[in-house]
C-alpha cells in the first residue's frame, strides 16, 4: 500500500507518517529526514541541500526525484510507502504517479493534514527550539508556507479526481489524527 501525505509545514506528516509507517510494516520514505541527514553528514548533496533549506526554498526537482527512485527501488518498499514531503508539485506528481505505475503499483490514499495557519507558525517554531533546525524561524516559516500555498496545495486538485484523497483534520492530539488517519485507510 502507497500513501502519501500532505500538508504544510508544522502540519504533522513527519510524526504521523512515522506511525503510520510502523502499524503498517512499510518505509516512510520522507525527502525532509532524508535531506537533513545529508545536510548533518555534509555530503555534496547535503552541502547543495542546506542553502535550499536555508533559504526558505524548495530542494530542486531533480535532487528529490532521485532520493525518491532510490528509496523506492529498495525491498523495504517492494509492496508499499509512506510518502512524506514528495510530491510537493503537480509536475512531480505526475512523475510519482508515472513511476509507481512503472513498478505496478498507484497510491492508494492521499492523506491531506488540515492545519491553520497559526498553530503551524506555532508547531514550527517549537520544532526549531527542540530539534535545532535552522531552517525553523519565524520569518522562513511564513516564507515556506506562502510557498506551500503556492506550489503544494495545488496537489488537491491534481489528486481529487482520482478519489483517494482525504482530508484528515491535523488540529487534534497526535493520537486522535492518528485514529482518524486508520479510519480512513482502514488499518
Amino acid at each position: 500500500m502507497f500513501i502519501l501525505i500532505l500538508g504544510a509545514p508544522g502540519s504533522g506528516k513527519g510524526t504521523q507518517g512515522k506511525l503510520l509507517a510502523e502499524r503498517l510494516g512499510i518505509p516512510k520514505i520522507a525527502t525532509g529526514d532524508i535531506l537533513r541527514a545529508a545536510v548533518q553528514k555534509g555530503t555534496p548533496l547535503g552541502r547543495t541541500a542546506k542553502s535550499f533549506m536555508d533559504a526558505g526554498n524548495l530542494v530542486p526537482d531533480h535532487i528529490i526525484l532521485d532520493l525518491i527512485q532510490a528509496e523506492l527501488a529498495t525491498p523495504a518498499a517492494a509492496d508499499g510507502g509512506v510518502l512524506d514531503g514528495f510530491p510537493r508539485t503537480a509536475a512531480q506528481a505526475e512523475l510519482v504517479d508515472r513511476l509507481l505505475a512503472a513498478r505496478g503499483h498507484r497510491l492508494n490514499h492521499v492523506l491531506l493534514l488540515d492545519v491553520d495557519e497559526t498553530e503551524l507558525v506555532r508547531r514550527i517554531l517549537d520544532r526549531a527550539r527542540i530539534e535545532g533546525r535552522s531552517d525553523d524561524t519565524a520569518e522562513k516559516a511564513h516564507q515556506r508556507l506562502a510557498v506551500y500555498q503556492r506550489d503544494t496545495a495545488p496537489l488537491v486538485a491534481h489528486y481529487a479526481p482520482f478519489g483517494n484523497l482525504h482530508r484528515v483534520p491535523g488540529m487534534g492530539t497526535v493520537d486522535e489524527i492518528a485514529r482518524e488517519i486508520k479510519r480512513v485507510v482502514g488499518r
